[in-house]
């Protein structure tokens, strides 16, 4: 089969695609023909050697990707025989050996979800970890058509789907993306607000469109100017939930980005609430461990699968897995990017 390996950490170009053996399926494992592989921000940390990223560094050389989507072609010993020939996505976890950037790739068998009846396998790889993430995310609050919802990086993997289910939701949701095509993509996601954080006047063309209502709830991944300039649209007892702050040391970051939030006690001042909700807080609320995980998973997928949600998807073919992780960094992306063998 062709893989995209790493065998020394560094930049992008350091991915290589390549031939390599086929891989096996162990006892209770299935192994997937792989039609869609996801690459999160996370890949890239891992990919430069960063010792200081979220997980472990991988043993090298190394096969990245832990989200593949596909068709299993093969099981190992004492798994379930019904498998064969599912269509199927698995997320496989990040304390696994990676692998899914490949055209073969292997899964637990109790990771394995089946694809709902018409929907395709990208979709599923930008529900499987970013949907499942998105939604646990607002499991924190409960919107309605009283809220003002500001979502940064709204045409990111999470900001889409965050700004489709505020729609949902009857709220009025501002937008924040940068350069006019993401700003239109907001808008064409359902945001009323859409606004280009790379113009420094962005927050008082928020206020203005806004006539001076202010914002109930923000969402926030991005951290840096951007995110503390969000959090000023916010009213005495508003929400600033936390997941993330992608414009810490990211090439092309919102402009000013100088990672981290807003000071908590001048937050508290203002009566605002603020947390962060990734880790076991999220997972508690499903029913912790990997059951809140799987049970988040089940969840994203279905909320697709009605379509109530639509997955904004960026493709790359396999073979060009170094020019996805470059766009990855430097903001050239919109929504999940996936990889397609």
């Amino acid at each position: 089969m062709h893989a995209v390996r790493l065998h020394a950490f560094g930049p992008a170009e350091n991915l290589t695609h390549e031939r390599t053996d086929d891989p096996l399926p162990g006892p209770g494992q299935v192994r997937i023909a792989v039609a869609a592989a996801g690459v999160h921000l996370v890949d890239t940390t891992q990919r430069s050697g960063d010792p200081n990223g979220p997980y472990v560094l991988p043993g090298l050389p190394y096969v990245p990707g832990r989200e593949v989507a596909g068709t299993v072609d093969a099981l190992g010993e004492g798994t379930d025989p019904t498998w064969l020939g599912a269509r199927v996505v698995a997320h496989l976890g990040h304390d696994a050996p990676g692998g899914g950037y490949a055209e073969l790739a292997v899964a637990d068998a109790d990771r394995l979800h089946r694809l709902p009846a018409g929907l395709d396998e990208a979709a599923a790889i930008a529900m499987i970890g970013t949907g499942r993430t998105a939604l646990g995310i607002l499991s924190f609050t409960e919107l309605t058509a009283d809220d003002v919802v500001v979502v940064p990086a709204a045409a990111g993997g999470i900001g889409s789907l965050l700004v489709q289910y505020a729609r949902n939701a009857g709220a009025t949701v501002v937008a924040l993306a940068g350069g006019p095509a993401k700003v239109a993509h907001a808008r064409e996601l359902g945001a009323g607000i859409a606004l280009d954080y790379t113009d420094p006047a962005w927050p008082q063309a928020a206020r203005a469109a806004l006539g001076g209502r202010p914002a109930t709830v923000v969402l926030d991944g991005v951290g840096g100017d951007v995110g503390r300039e969000a959090v000023g649209l916010l009213g005495t007892g508003g929400l600033h939930l936390v997941f993330g702050w992608s414009s810490q040391g990211r090439t092309g970051a919102a402009p000013g980005g100088q990672g981290g939030q807003p000071d908590a006690e001048e937050l508290a001042a203002r009566g605002i609430t603020s947390r962060s909700v990734l880790g076991p807080a999220m997972l508690e609320r499903f029913g912790g461990g990997r059951a809140g995980l799987r049970r988040l998973e089940e969840l994203s997928l279905a909320e697709a699968a009605a379509g109530n949600v639509v997955p904004t998807v960026h493709r790359f073919p396999l073979a060009r897995a170094a020019d996805a992780h470059r766009a990855l960094e430097t903001r050239g992306t919109m929504g999940k990017v996936v990889l397609v063998p």
